[in-house]
Order: C-alpha cells, then sequence, then structure tokens
C-alpha cells in the first residue's frame, strides 16, 4: 500500500470522477485507474462502485476513506516537521472563520503571512462557530475564529479571547425607526427580524438578549450569510443584529444602538495537540503562543 495510491482514492472521492481525479492528481487516467485496482487486489475489496454515470464509495471504501486521509496527513505533518527543524515553514494551514471578524483584520493577516511563508498552503472556510469547533477538535481546521455568547468560552480545544463588545440594530434607511440613535429591545419587539438559524451561537446572543428583557420577538427570515441578512434588511423586510465593530462594512444601512444590547465575545481557537509548524507560526504571527492556556485575553481597546 503507498501513500500515492491514497492520494488517488482520496481524489477520486472527492471529486466522483476519474477524469477529473487523474487531472487533479497530474497524471494520466489509465495509470490512476490501475493504482486504485492493484489497491483493491491487495485490500480484497472494492473501493468503487462504478457505473458509465457516477462513480461512489463501496461500503469498504467508506471505511477506508479516513484512515487515508489521515496517512496523508500524516505524511505531509511529518515532511513539514523536517523543513521546521531545517528552517522552512511548509505545509498545509487551514482556517476557519465566522463572516464577522472584528478583531483581526484576517484578510490582512493572511496576505502577510503568504508574503513571509510563501510554501505554505492556506485555506479559509467561513461557517458557523460551533460547525468551527468542532472542526478544529477534528483536526480538519488549524484554527478558527468564533463570535460566542458571554460566559459560553469554547471547549475542548485552546483559545484565547480576543476582544468584546455589543450588538447594534441594523435597519433599511427608509425603516420607520432609521431617525432614531438608540431604542431598547421592547421597543424593537414587534418588528420582524432577520437572524441566523436557531441554535447557532449567532442567533443566541440575540435570542438571550430578549430573553433577559423578558420580552419575545419573531425572527421571520433565517440566513446562514452576513451578505444576505443585510440584503433582506435594505428591503425593509426585517431588522438585523450584527457587531458594533462590523457596521462599517455596511454603510448604506442605518445602526440603532441598543440601551440593553446584546453582547458577544470573539475567540480564537486551536487544537489540544501539538500545532503544526505552519499553525503555530499563524499563531506567532498573531501574538500568540501555541502553548499557552486556554482562556487568555487580550481586551478589545
Amino acid at each position: 500500500m503507498e501513500l500515492q495510491q491514497m492520494r488517488y482514492v482520496v481524489a477520486v472521492a472527492e471529486t466522483s470522477n476519474f477524469t477529473r481525479a487523474a487531472e487533479q492528481c497530474m497524471v494520466v487516467q489509465s495509470a490512476l485507474s490501475h493504482q486504485i485496482a492493484r489497491l483493491e487486489r491487495e485490500l480484497g475489496a472494492k473501493l468503487f462502485d462504478r457505473t458509465s454515470r457516477r462513480v461512489r464509495l463501496t461500503p469498504a471504501g467508506e471505511a477506508f476513506l479516513p484512515a487515508a486521509r489521515q496517512a496523508l496527513e500524516a505524511a505531509d505533518r511529518a515532511h513539514a516537521e523536517v523543513s521546521a527543524a531545517l528552517g522552512e515553514i511548509r505545509g498545509r494551514l487551514a482556517i476557519g472563520a465566522i463572516p464577522t471578524v472584528t478583531a483581526v483584520d484576517l484578510p490582512a493577516a493572511l496576505k502577510q503571512f503568504h508574503l513571509r511563508h510563501r510554501q505554505v498552503r492556506i485555506s479559509l472556510r467561513s461557517g458557523a462557530s460551533e460547525e468551527l469547533i468542532e472542526r478544529v477538535r477534528q483536526g480538519t481546521l488549524d484554527v478558527a475564529f468564533l463570535g460566542l455568547p458571554l460566559g459560553a468560552p469554547p471547549k475542548g480545544v485552546r483559545g484565547r479571547e480576543l476582544a468584546r463588545g455589543d450588538l447594534v440594530a441594523m435597519v433599511a434607511p427608509d425603516h420607520p425607526l432609521a431617525d432614531k440613535e438608540r431604542v431598547d429591545l421592547h421597543r424593537l419587539s414587534d418588528e420582524p427580524f432577520v437572524d441566523f438559524p436557531l441554535g447557532s451561537a449567532a442567533r443566541a446572543q440575540s435570542d438571550e438578549a430578549f430573553a433577559a428583557a423578558g420580552v419575545r420577538r419573531e425572527v421571520a427570515f433565517e440566513v446562514t450569510t452576513v451578505d444576505f441578512m443585510a440584503r433582506l434588511i435594505r428591503q425593509g423586510l426585517g431588522i438585523g443584529m450584527m457587531p458594533a465593530a462590523f457596521v462599517s462594512d455596511l454603510p448604506d444601512l442605518r445602526v440603532l444602538q441598543l440601551r440593553d444590547a446584546p453582547a458577544r465575545m470573539e475567540h480564537l481557537i486551536w487544537s489540544r495537540f501539538p500545532p503544526s509548524p505552519a499553525a503555530a507560526a499563524f499563531l506567532s504571527a498573531l501574538g500568540i503562543s501555541a502553548a499557552e492556556p486556554s482562556g487568555g485575553s487580550r481586551e478589545d481597546g
């Protein structure tokens, strides 16, 4: 069993197509097919069901795939560790981030890191905080930037609190409340809202604040991206709540300060296991030691 054979299996599983997998691996399709067939003979089981219209994993292939990915990641990690010992940072850096990161200028940080470590393959995945926490625990992400309600630090990972701040309400320019500077949650409770899905950390920040104020609200539109939320608010379909530090990115919407504002914390998290050289270098570039105990904080000035 060879690492290259595992790479071919992973590529076919991800593309569901032998031709695209061969192109991705920069090898002719006949060679890729031959190596996978050779591996199947060695294992005594077929890894893929092939038809003229689709390719899918067999139960044996489903069982083989996670271990193959782990073996490839371990091989890449070993290569990266040797390179680091020789003074060169290389390998993979997989980052996760909520859409409303404000404590760090993430695009600028990624640019500077890329200029300094050009041999590192950087990837970025946007998502909800709870999903990103689980991916860091599983090792599919190296680090992640989160937004969480106060008093709800992430579990099972190392991390640092980066900042905390209030949410504000966002309305369309022609909304009846657009000329108000400050309102309370009771005044907003009769309005329809645009918010993130029920159960998400982003939604919990607002839900908990309304519950604490003793009022209920209607979330008429559930969305998963800030861009879509802003589009619905612009049409006057509802009110949205976003971090105060983020609203400069949406200058066409009106901002309402809240007397009993929901609050959130931004966290940067990484695995409890020793980070890869690339992840350690990225944390260091942000002024963070990968070995520091979880729970450190840096106040938002």
